[in-house]
């Protein structure tokens, strides 16, 4: 369907224990569920590019995951790489560090450096924000206008692997909220476009997170989501009856 959630999902096969066979068993997963990329390990873009020929389904990766701290060169290098290879879309993270130094000449270079080399071979950027770590809503929205001016065609919350360390000890996880997604939609003009990733797990959180102006949404629980999207439409149906 046109208008399913799933044609706003990237499926996301980025988690470090992924053996070959899986990520092999989630490109096919997401050809047959009709999603709109796939987000795969660099190294697996040509695995990517192989299975998704010919489907609807775009090969995407990721580009200095997960912390964004590495040189702006190697980031560079791992954009041409991937789009050499097959890539379409870019998941760039930013460098962390610096933007919560305030180095915001660093950052903007940095992701102005990828956004070129993508745009060359006709691929699209996501700049990561990793909302975790960069919480203070000023600094998202300069990052929002830092990207935009790049050219980048998305912003996106977080990676789904920004943990942290909270006064106890213990670690937490926030991933996308509904407040950042409404924050970075508000300080992007309608060019570019807010990706939520991290913690939406089932059709409800999607689609709180569509609402909330997401116009991709990274998850791994791809088939659970879209499970979910044809129950709620059954259940509706069959109250219509």
């Amino acid at each position: 369907m046109a208008d399913s959630i799933a044609r706003l999902i990237d499926h996301s096969l980025l988690h470090p224990t992924l053996t070959d066979d899986e990520l092999r068993a989630g490109c096919l997963l997401a050809r047959r569920l009709g999603v709109a990329s796939v987000c795969i390990k660099p190294y697996g873009v040509p695995l990517a590019a192989e299975l998704l020929a010919g489907s609807l389904v775009r090969v995407g990766t990721v580009v200095g995951f997960p912390h964004g701290a590495n040189a702006t060169e190697t980031k560079v290098h791992e954009a041409e790489l991937a789009c050499r290879q097959g890539a379409v879309e870019l998941d760039m993270v930013i460098n962390v560090g610096r933007a919560l130094s305030g180095d915001w000449h660093e950052v903007a270079a940095d992701i102005q450096a990828v956004v070129d080399v993508a745009h060359l071979s006709g691929a699209i950027v996501k700049v990561i924000f990793e909302t975790d770590f960069v919480t203070r809503d000023e600094d998202k929205i300069r990052l929002c206008q830092i990207s935009e001016r790049a050219g980048a065609e998305f912003v996106k919350t977080s990676t789904g692997f920004g943990f942290v360390r909270q006064s106890d000890g213990t670690f937490a996880y926030r991933g996308a909220t509904e407040h950042d997604v409404r924050l970075l939609r508000a300080h992007v003009g309608h060019s570019v476009q807010v990706k939520a990733a991290g913690g939406i797990r089932n059709y409800e959180d999607a689609v709180k997170i569509r609402a909330a102006g997401a116009s991709r949404i990274g998850a791994t629980a791809s088939e659970a989501i879209i499970a979910g999207e044809l129950a709620a439409r059954s259940a509706a149906k069959a109250a219509a009856i």
